[in-house]
């Protein structure tokens, strides 16, 4: 399990945010003002769930079906290796 700092970057406000270790995206991504819900906090409900464009995400749901995981994580809980890359 890794909880390693990395970047996400919004493609279309052409933004970098820096998630560091032991902080979650989800909260990164709240702070920045993107707008995103928040349920659980511990990647059961699926209702922060956003899709992304390119990236090595470390999924750690239990909500997301393999297929869905091509293109969707949940930044309450999933983190991702180097940069991530979200349509925002």
């Amino acid at each position: 399990m890794t909880n390693e700092a990395f970047e996400i970057w919004l493609v279309w406000s052409d933004r970098t945010l820096h998630v560091p270790a032991g902080v979650s995206a989800l909260e990164v991504l709240q702070a920045a003002g993107v707008p995103i819900d928040s349920g659980c906090g511990h990647g059961s409900c699926g209702t922060c769930t956003t899709d992304y464009v390119e990236g090595d995400v470390i999924h750690k749901d239990t909500i997301l079906s393999l297929a869905d995981r091509e293109r969707e994580f949940c930044p309450c809980v999933s983190r991702a290796r180097g940069r991530l890359v979200l349509p925002f």
